[in-house]
């Protein structure tokens, strides 16, 4: 079956940008605010938000965090290269800590993510940003920001590719 677009570039960008303000809507308190991406596409998903929130008045720092040794299916699996966690300055005690990533299944990578947090500090608060949750939920995790809700088989795949590192943007299903 041929894959089918779901968001283009500027559905991306648009997406993200209300996501943006979604978070500054529920975070009164911008200096106490981190957003750290998930590994890869993650990464480059915070790090834009961090861009949109500066352009919208809010001072937010954006950092990387590997889960790819939390996960609990590294035997079922190809292991993946873990990527380097880089934590703001400022670190994440205290802070309210929004996880990014490109797409929200079973919920397994968050309680990665989740576990690696709590080696790293003790946020005040967590809250979760995916650009799309396609449902299939494993664990009781649902996001606070959505830039789509796309209903799926759990035999279909989501692809997110990004300019950072593909050359080009789109959301397909396939």
């Amino acid at each position: 079956m041929a894959p089918r677009t779901l968001l283009q570039a500027e559905d991306i960008r648009r997406a993200l940008t209300r996501i943006a303000y979604e978070i500054v809507e529920s975070n009164k308190d911008d200096a106490d605010l981190v957003l750290l991406g998930i590994p890869t596409r993650g990464v480059h998903l915070a790090r834009r938000l961090a861009a949109n929130l500066a352009g919208i008045g809010a001072s937010v720092e954006a950092g990387a965090l590997d889960v790819t040794m939390y996960r609990d299916d590294l035997r079922g699996r190809p292991t993946r290269r873990p990527s380097p966690t880089e934590i703001p300055a400022g670190g994440i005690d205290g802070k309210t800590v929004v996880l990014v990533d490109d797409v929200l299944m079973s919920g397994r990578t968050i309680r990665a993510a989740l576990d690696a947090l709590g080696d790293l500090g003790r946020p005040r608060i967590v809250r979760l940003a995916v650009l799309v949750d396609r449902g299939h939920r494993e664990l009781p995790i649902r996001p606070d920001f959505v830039g789509k809700n796309v209903p799926t088989a759990t035999s279909e795949r989501i692809n997110v590719r990004l300019e950072e590192i593909d050359a080009f943007e789109e959301v397909t299903i396939q």
